[in-house]
């Protein structure tokens, strides 16, 4: 049987996904029971133990199919971008009724009243799924608990229009690997969270983007082939162009979401990295 990607596709020798059967061999398949994510972020990591390597984030009121679940842990995937990983167990609930709104700032905070002197008593990272069951003033009443304000949330469904200018409201976020917020993300979590405010799905990682998002571009070195929102790739890394003089992505030079001229950018990665332009594409 071909090889799959593990990233994409909840296998291992001793258990797999169900939906696997016939493309993998495993001693156990299981269906997977469907969770909620129930708080603002939980860590996605590649092996079952606190506080190692993330791979990704899981945001709250995302959907994840749990294959396993052992002294706390979890093996899940993804039902947003099909990522597989290891995640607390405590993060998640049964709560699967459906969304009516969406974080559409880069993150809001919680307040246990919807009074403006309140203390905060959470974070919630944009493109956090949540419920709304009412509204007081300025601030929106989650099913869950809790208030937040109404302009920082859009209904599920509205979208924006300009990935670009998503992004441009992530400038200044710190760099974290495997992060997906803006309180630490990476370069293909930038793309990926720009894209998703716009109604675009993109997968995780940066190969991934490389291979699916959009139309490849033919792209000799000669910036006047790009244009406004094509994304550049390069082997580990991706960013988004702005202009010639503005190359906006999350790197790990700046350690954080920065911009700096197209041509310094490619000169730096190839002297740094000793990595070409790999791809361009365009939505």
């Amino acid at each position: 049987m071909p090889d799959l990607d593990r990233r994409l596709n909840a296998c291992r020798d001793d258990l797999a996904d169900a939906r696997l059967k016939s493309k993998v061999t495993a001693a156990r398949f299981v269906e997977g029971a469907v969770r909620r994510v129930a708080q603002g972020i939980a860590p996605l990591r590649k092996v079952p133990a606190p506080g190692t390597q993330l791979v990704s984030e899981l945001l709250l009121g995302e959907r994840v199919r749990v294959f396993e679940e052992m002294d706390g842990i979890a093996w899940v995937q993804s039902e947003t971008d099909g990522y597989v990983g290891y995640t607390d167990s405590a993060a998640l609930d049964a709560d699967l009724r459906p969304p009516t709104h969406t974080v559409s700032a880069i993150h809001t905070c919680l307040y246990p009243e919807p009074v403006i002197r309140a203390p905060s008593i959470g974070t919630l990272p944009m493109c956090a799924d949540i419920s709304v069951t009412g509204t007081k003033g300025r601030y929106a009443e989650l099913a869950t608990g809790g208030w937040v304000p109404v302009q920082h949330l859009a209904e599920r469904g509205v979208f924006e229009s300009d990935p670009v200018a998503v992004a441009e409201r992530l400038t200044g976020a710190p760099y974290v690997w495997g992060g997906k917020s803006s309180l630490g993300l990476d370069c293909s979590a930038l793309v990926q969270l720009a894209l998703a405010r716009c109604d675009v799905a993109a997968l995780r990682d940066s190969d991934m983007q490389e291979a699916t998002v959009g139309e490849p571009v033919a792209f000799g070195g000669d910036i006047s082939a790009l244009r406004r929102g094509d994304l550049v790739f390069w082997k580990g890394h991706v960013g988004i162009f702005v202009a010639p003089e503005r190359f906006l992505h999350a790197n790990a030079r700046d350690m954080a979401v920065a911009s700096a001229p197209f041509a310094e950018v490619v000169r730096y990665i190839e002297e740094a990295e000793k990595q070409k332009v790999s791809a361009v594409r365009r939505l």
